[in-house]
């Protein structure tokens, strides 16, 4: 098996001011959380999200530990639809003393290229800094972070940094080269 170099690289706001808001897209695009825990609808986004650009840590995943993990306090899906249509989504995750990652953002690639992933952003991170608004215990959100890596898409970087969030850490690690899975074996094959 061949190995490749991933560069991965950590992302902060530590401030909702720090929040550089995108424009809304024009159309009919609306942001929806999904408030129903639904495995099967999480594993169709992310596994529709992040099939080409190689997401494969959660396709192992079992009903029952996706189940579990959307059960969580302060983990949120918020979902970008387009005329109706599922177009994106971020996962957000409360963590300790007032953290909240940004776990997974992206856009199905059919609608990449459309600035709904700017909007998408903007209104996830927004999210995370009100999130201990709709879930009573959590602690006032301090600091909002995400990770992106050399297998995102190529426009991923520029739209983390034009909505406010500031680089703290790079990292470059080998690990094993995979096929791109895609939501299901060989939909995105050349």
């Amino acid at each position: 098996m061949t190995n490749i170099a991933v560069t991965t690289w950590s992302l902060e706001q530590t401030a909702p001011t720090d929040l550089l808001p995108a424009a809304t897209p024009e159309g009919d695009v609306r942001i929806v959380r999904s408030e129903v825990p639904s495995p099967e609808f999480s594993r169709f986004l992310y596994a529709s999200v992040g099939g080409d650009i190689r997401w494969t840590d959660r396709l192992g995943w079992t009903y029952d530990q996706w189940r579990e993990h959307l059960e969580r306090p302060g983990v949120e899906t918020w979902v970008a639809y387009d005329r109706g249509t599922p177009a994106g989504y971020v996962e957000l995750e409360a963590q300790d003393d007032g953290v909240v990652e940004i776990v997974y953002f992206g856009l199905v690639p059919a609608f990449r290229g459309r600035r709904i992933g700017g909007h998408l952003l903007s209104y996830g991170a927004g999210r995370a800094w009100d999130l201990a608004d709709r879930w009573p215990g959590l602690a006032t959100t301090k600091r909002v972070w995400l990770h992106t890596c050399s297998k995102d898409g190529e426009h991923a970087m520029d739209n983390y940094q034009r909505r406010g969030f500031r680089l703290f850490d790079t990292k470059v690690e080998e690990e094993p080269e995979v096929a791109t899975p895609g939501p299901w074996p060989g939909a995105y094959a050349a």
